[in-house]
């Protein structure tokens, strides 16, 4: 997997060195000497992750990384921290300014690449989201970046897998200062404790017993509903193979023994904030996809979604040689309602009559609200007859139960006035069936409303 690397340090050669050994992998490099001009290549868009030197003259690494993190258009940018710098104080500095890793000077080549493949190829993920939620903001979604880069990473639920009961504790009573923690002491049933607890993140011990760890991960990544589980492990030496292995597998992070408590609270913290991030990216793309398709005061589908679905379903129809009828439904003088108690009162009968809809149609049916107090149902499998029947048991459920208004101090009684027809006659075309419907409608309209009318 190839990305565009920047590099970021104010000693040349660094860089040169740097760039030969990632250009070898294939990799695109730009390089920065100072934190301005690598904040404002990141702000470009020209690059998917950092390679950042933390002392440098003016504004320092630790500085530069905080404004990426904190800015929405950057927040997303993977950051490794490579320094001379080898302290726990430093390397804790740099995950609380929100690096990704800290890879300290000389560099293991090894170590470099898999990180930076690692991540990514978890940032390409985040891409694709970043890009749908963006296509959203026009739709009066708060903004979807913003509000994911303001996520803090506290208060999480951590799944501590660890079969050493001194360590898992010591982790645990760490950890308990900031999020839930639970403990599962690695066998047989971990994937179950984990579907069940449903964590935020897990920290997995490499150095389990009962189970073969990087099975374990393997069932994650491959559980529809756990791939995208942030997965921090746990290792007892840097150069240990199955650290790298684990990364190639979609591991997010790593932690060498002995475990330093306030690294590793940085790095549970960093974990969730991540998949805090991608989950409010993934709401907003759902939220965007809902507003497309369906109406925001009934909940019911909207017309554009129903139009979509109608020709997809006479095409079917045609197919299997099954009927197909339509219910095109109008409230009777619903002007009237908002003209004596206020629009209030009019919403309230139009979500009440969506209700009434809903409770009486099948599942495979698509009911919507396909304009003011109009409202269209799709009946597949259904011909004119059975869809009459239906229809009257709609008008009478209307018409016989008043309808709650002003917040439950008042009752009014409804009418409703429907149109029946049925796909057979329309030769497969929509606009031709709901017009079909729609005049036998009006046919109810003209005969005293409160009624039902099959297309002639």
């Amino acid at each position: 997997m190839t990305a565009r690397v920047l590099i970021v340090d104010d000693v040349f050669a660094n860089i040169k060195l740097l760039e030969a050994r990632l250009t070898a992998e294939y990799f695109s490099v730009i390089s920065a000497m100072n934190g301005p001009q690598a904040l404002d290549i990141a702000e470009r868009g020209e690059c998917d992750i950092v390679l950042l030197d933390v002392m440098m003259p003016g504004m320092d690494g630790f500085e530069v990384c905080r404004r990426l993190k904190s800015a929405p258009a950057t927040a997303h940018l993977p950051v490794v921290m490579v320094t001379a710098l080898d302290s726990p104080a430093d390397r804790l500095a740099g995950l609380q300014a929100g690096a990704d890793d800290f890879l300290t000077k000389p560099i293991n080549e090894l170590a470099l690449l898999t990180r930076v493949r690692s991540l990514v190829r978890l940032k390409h993920l985040t891409d694709e989201l970043r890009a749908r939620a963006k296509g959203s903001q026009g739709l009066g979604l708060p903004d979807p970046l913003t509000v994911a880069a303001a996520e803090d990473g506290l208060n999480g639920r951590v799944l501590l897998i660890e079969d050493q009961h001194v360590t898992a504790d010591r982790m645990s009573a760490a950890l308990q200062l900031h999020h839930i923690v639970e403990i599962d002491a690695g066998g047989a049933e971990s994937l179950v404790r984990i579907e069940e607890f449903n964590p935020d993140v897990v920290v997995l011990s490499l150095s389990l017993r009962e189970v073969d760890p990087l099975r374990l991960v393997s069932q994650i990544r491959s559980n529809d509903q756990l791939r995208n589980l942030p997965v921090l492990v746990l290792a007892e030496i840097m150069d240990d193979p199955r650290v790298n292995r684990a990364l190639d597998m979609g591991v997010n992070d790593y932690l060498i023994r002995p475990v330093d408590r306030n690294e590793l609270i940085a790095r549970v913290s960093t974990q969730i904030r991540k998949r805090r991030y991608q989950d409010r990216l993934r709401d907003n793309l759902r939220a965007s996809m809902e507003l497309a398709i369906v109406d925001p005061l009934t909940r019911l589908n909207n017309r554009r979604f129903l139009q979509t679905q109608l020709s997809m379903l006479l095409r079917d129809e045609n197919r299997r040689g099954a009927p197909l009828s339509l219910l095109v439904l109008d409230l009777d003088h619903f002007k009237r309602i908002n003209d004596v108690y206020g629009h209030d009162a009019g919403d309230e009968v139009l979500r009440e009559c969506a209700e009434r809809l809903r409770s009486l149609v099948r599942g495979i049916d698509i009911v919507a609200r396909f304009g003011g107090e109009e409202f269209v149902v799709a009946m597949p499998d259904t011909d004119a007859f059975a869809a009459s029947r239906v229809a009257e048991r709609i008008r009478d459920l209307i018409d016989k139960k008043p309808f709650v208004i002003a917040r439950g101090e008042k009752t009014i009684h409804v009418t409703i006035s429907i149109g029946v027809a049925s796909a057979p006659r329309t030769g497969g075309n929509p606009d031709a069936l709901f017009k079909l419907a729609d005049a036998a409608l009006y046919d109810a309209k003209r005969a005293g409303r409160n009624c039902v009318r099959a297309a002639a």
